[in-house]
């Protein structure tokens, strides 16, 4: 008597449990190959010992320490300060009449140049350490008047570039911990520009004068500048110290004034209120340019290039190999809508990945950042937060690759097509991006359109507007938020296995 058998009722309550027999099928699938379980360890341990590798190969003690500023960030704090004492409140007052900026051509040359972002004003400083608490009021090469404090705030004043036919007054009022911020075309009518808490000012702060001149961008580089200002009509009063006025570098000559004439190095001249100041260096959140040595967790998780070969081949496989062993037609016999065999084997392959990859980069970050700190090399600090964003971006990047591996496999029914299409689609740009003197435009382009936008996850360093710097993919500048990267991968991902899915209905009947 031959028994009858009934694999699937109909209705919601069947078609959820015979989905749910398919995972578990599929499951046991993917553990008992051993290719699988094994390409999968292999994944999460290049994460770990790339990132060992790389925080050991990385010698960079004897470094200058770098300045943190007062929110815990790394900056960049040099230019040239001409400063007294002042004890409680008081304010400052000055005219600017000229702003200019040079950049080297050689040893000893200098050209004229355009540096958008070179400052001269007025600073109120709890002291010449370097990534101490200030606020200040300035001009600037092209962006007018502006008001920063503690490195990483600005506020926009009176706009227009300063010349002896267009003179800004600025003036710094202090009342505690609070500075305010005005400015003047005139030095009759004043405009407040901004008023700002600087805790720990302290009893007696340094203020005076200050010129700083960032770098200028140049092609796939950056210059350093010089820049020199032109004060007048100086007045103070309030608990300033009185006498004459010191002049400093502050923070080091080096690579502020590299490639400079000794002769134009940090200076000023002049006394009874008009002085003329030239000063290099900038007062800036650090950025990747500006702190070459310094590392990411992106550095850290570049092991990730490999671990993504290996999911690829893995997802390729995990649907080719029943091609190859011509089993598809007993695995698409498991289930009457041969649709949901594709989704179940893209649902354990994406679990297992993801959990592979979250497992590869919780341990890689701390054992190589810890490794790179030994070593002297400064790792960009994150919030906690950020910190959780790579991890988990890190291993749905993986798991979203892999899911397209099986689709793109779906559709060759072979795996070196698959795992040759994927490479090419995602580790191709990747590679081409990793060249320094790619283009910013191309590097652009492949990190918007191509499946590699989505190692904008790893991303943690922040580009600033008053900043200006080389903010590529290259240097861990990504033109895509971090999720929205992830979700180019995710579209060609899914567009793919919709495409899989639909040459699966109809190849395979």
């Amino acid at each position: 008597m031959t028994p009858t058998v009934t694999p699937y009722r109909s209705g919601r309550r069947a078609g959820r449990h015979g989905f749910l027999q398919l995972l578990h099928a599929e499951w046991t699938k993917f553990r008992t190959v051993r290719g699988s379980v094994i390409g999968m360890a292999a994944a999460a341990l290049m994460m770990v010992l790339v990132a060992l590798l790389a925080g050991a190969s990385s010698d960079q003690k004897g470094s200058p320490p770098v300045p943190v500023g007062p929110g815990g960030e790394p900056v960049t704090d040099s230019f040239y300060f001409v400063h007294q004492p002042l004890a409680g409140n008081g304010s400052i007052t000055v005219s600017v009449s000229a702003l200019r900026s040079s950049i080297p051509t050689g040893p000893a040359n200098l050209r004229p140049g355009n540096v958008p972002w070179a400052k001269a004003g007025l600073i109120i400083k709890q002291s010449t350490r370097q990534g101490s608490p200030y606020a200040a009021i300035m001009v600037t090469g092209s962006h007018g008047v502006r008001m920063q404090d503690n490195f990483v705030n600005d506020t926009a004043g009176l706009p227009a570039s300063v010349s002896s036919a267009s003179v800004r007054w600025l003036r710094l009022d202090r009342s505690g911990d609070t500075v305010t911020g005005y400015a003047s075309a005139d030095g009759t009518r004043w405009t407040r520009v901004g008023t700002v808490h600087v805790s720990g000012l302290g009893p007696t702060a340094q203020g005076g004068l200050f010129v700083a001149s960032p770098p200028s961008v140049e092609g796939v580089g950056t210059r350093g500048s010089v820049s020199t200002a032109v004060f007048e009509d100086l007045r103070v009063r309030g608990g300033w110290a009185g006498g004459s006025w010191a002049g400093d570098q502050l923070g080091p000559e080096s690579p502020s004034f590299a490639g400079y004439p000794r002769s134009t190095s940090g200076s000023f001249t002049g006394s009874d209120g008009s002085f003329t100041v030239t000063g290099a260096g900038d007062m800036a959140p650090a950025v990747r340019e500006t702190l070459p040595t310094g590392g990411t967790r992106g550095d850290i998780l570049t092991g990730t290039f490999a671990a993504l070969i290996a999911v690829i081949v893995v997802g390729a496989l995990f649907i080719s190999t029943e091609y190859r062993k011509n089993l598809i037609h007993v695995t698409l016999a498991a289930s009457p809508r041969r649709s949901r065999v594709l989704v179940a084997k893209a649902i354990v392959l994406g679990v297992v990945t993801f959990v592979t990859g979250l497992a590869g980069a919780v341990v890689a970050v701390p054992l190589g950042e810890r490794l790179a700190r030994t070593n002297g090399v400064y790792v960009f600090p994150v919030a906690s937060s950020t910190e959780q964003r790579v991890a988990l971006g890190t291993a749905a990047l993986l798991a979203t690759a892999a899911v397209l591996a099986l689709s793109v496999g779906a559709m060759f029914r072979h795996s070196a097509g698959a795992v040759t299409t994927v490479i090419v689609a995602i580790v191709l740009p990747y590679i081409l991006i990793a060249i320094p003197f790619m283009p910013a435009g191309v590097s652009d382009w492949l990190t918007r359109v191509t499946p590699a936008a989505a190692f904008a996850v790893q991303q943690t360093l922040v580009p600033y507007h008053q900043v200006t710097s080389i903010y590529t993919p290259y240097s861990g500048y990504y033109p895509l938020a971090p999720w929205a990267g992830l979700a180019v991968l995710a579209g060609y991902a899914v567009v793919s296995l919709a495409v899989a899915t639909v040459l699966l209905r109809r190849r395979d009947a």
